[in-house]
């Protein structure tokens, strides 16, 4: 049995988006910084299923909810 450890890559790719670093790595540039005042997963770029995918991992404690709190932070560094 394969068990898939979240990843940044991984979670892009759960998201449904590109996952190759450089794209992350725009995608986080894109929409930084993310302001305090709004979750991560109201903010406006997510469409309503990945909005629900970030809400319930974060709200369940599972294993990709470290990984999205990785992105949380990486999406509030001042660049």
């Amino acid at each position: 049995m394969e068990v898939s450890i979240p990843s940044m890559t991984r979670l892009f790719d759960q998201l449904g988006l590109s996952s190759d670093t450089p794209t992350i790595d725009a995608f986080i540039a894109l929409h930084n910084p993310l302001p305090e005042t709004i979750m991560l997963a109201d903010a406006a770029f997510w469409n309503p299923s990945q909005a629900e995918f970030l809400r319930r991992e974060v709200d369940q404690d599972t294993a990709w909810a470290v990984v999205v709190e990785r992105l949380n932070e990486a999406l509030r560094e001042t660049r």
